[in-house]
């Protein structure tokens, strides 16, 4: 998905009023960070509120959403992302390349709307500004998502969607492993939007070790 939101808790843990209940690993408490070879996966910041609002008004970035974000809502979705991260330890991370510290914008793990026909479930998702296409670096923050969600949370499953006309998106989703599994009306989004046929993607803990083999050899 190319978008994207402490103490310890059992084995199922109730996320939030009105969220499905997803069956994770028993977890330390601590709040997960991520690094990659060129990024880091970390906590939110105050400095992050201008370009997470910069990359969610830009139209090319929002594309495939019903619209770019005002700067009101990009900083209600920021303190979202952050709140959930605080309350489990895991979620949509802010993004930083390593090299300068520049922030280029989300990626992680969310547990979307009990409406969709995947649910309950957790997605992988990122949400990167522009200037930072096209270098492999949605995969990457992606991968290392990945492997948090398998290795660390023990999910059996992860889930990836996106509108049929994001092909950018999609072509991540495979270089990840994942498999397509049919389409689905989003229930968000008007029954005469040209986005709300989505492509649901999804990958196993099966097939992310297969994958995970092979990279090694």
């Amino acid at each position: 998905m190319d978008r994207a939101l402490c103490g310890s808790y059992p084995r199922t843990h109730e996320l939030a009023k009105g969220e499905v209940m997803v069956s994770v690993a028993a977890w330390s408490g601590e709040l997960i960070e991520i690094e990659t070879p060129r990024l880091r996966l970390r906590q939110w910041c105050a400095a992050d509120h201008v370009p997470f609002a910069a990359l969610n008004a830009d139209p090319a970035v929002m594309a495939h959403f019903p619209a770019p974000l005002t700067r009101q809502a990009s900083d209600a979705m920021l303190a979202r992302c952050a709140e959930l991260i605080a309350m489990r330890g895991w979620g949509f991370w802010a993004v930083e390349r390593k090299a300068g510290g520049v922030f280029i914008g989300l990626a992680g793990l969310h547990v979307p709307d009990a409406r969709l026909p995947c649910a309950p479930c957790v997605e992988i998702g990122w949400r990167l500004a522009a200037a930072h296409w096209r270098q492999g670096y949605a995969t990457e923050a992606a991968g290392a998502a990945l492997d948090v969600a398998f290795d660390r949370l023990g999910l059996d499953e992860v889930v990836s969607f996106t509108s049929l006309g994001n092909i950018r998106s999609q072509a991540v989703m495979q270089r990840l492993g994942m498999v397509p599994s049919g389409h689905f009306a989003h229930p968000a989004l008007a029954e005469d939007s040209p986005l709300r046929i989505h492509r649901l993607y999804r990958l196993s803990r099966a097939q992310w070790q297969v994958k995970h083999n092979e990279e090694q050899r």
